[in-house]
């Protein structure tokens, strides 16, 4: 994988609290890493922490780096930023909760690809330590 000459908004279509990665870290239409700061913005923010559950998003947004820069090359950076139309086939966590301020370090990676359907495996970090799972079906809508 290579760093980027794209920036975020050029790859994702959410915007403001919805979009929670922060930093693409590398990325190719195959895999990505992404850097995401857990906020009180994030959605699930109890007051105090965020729930777990929220990787999932996380996971799904890092994937959404692969299948923009899958598009950019197919109809260029101009085009519009469709969304994937994801499905939850299975996920772990090894965490309960997110504290404020935490950084997660975000791999994903097309497990396998036909005809615009995408399974995407991913991994979240912080640290040395794994604290999700997510293995993601994607079909890119149109």
């Amino acid at each position: 994988m290579a760093l980027l000459n794209y920036s975020i908004e050029d790859l994702l279509p959410h915007r403001n609290s919805m979009l929670l990665i922060e930093e693409i870290l590398e990325g190719d239409p195959q895999a990505a890493v992404s850097r995401a700061v857990v906020n009180e913005n994030w959605p699930l923010f109890d007051g105090h922490k965020v729930n777990a559950l929220v990787l999932i998003e996380v996971a799904a947004q890092t994937a959404g780096i692969c299948a923009g820069l899958a598009m950019i090359r197919e109809r260029g950076v101009d085009s519009d930023k469709k969304s994937l139309l994801v499905g939850i086939k299975r996920s772990r966590f090894f965490v309960a909760s997110l504290d404020l301020n935490d950084t997660i370090i975000t791999h994903a990676e097309n497990s396998f690809e036909y005809e615009g359907y995408r399974q995407i495996t991913s991994t979240a970090r912080i640290g040395a330590k794994v604290v999700g799972e997510v293995e993601l079906q994607a079909i890119q809508a149109e």
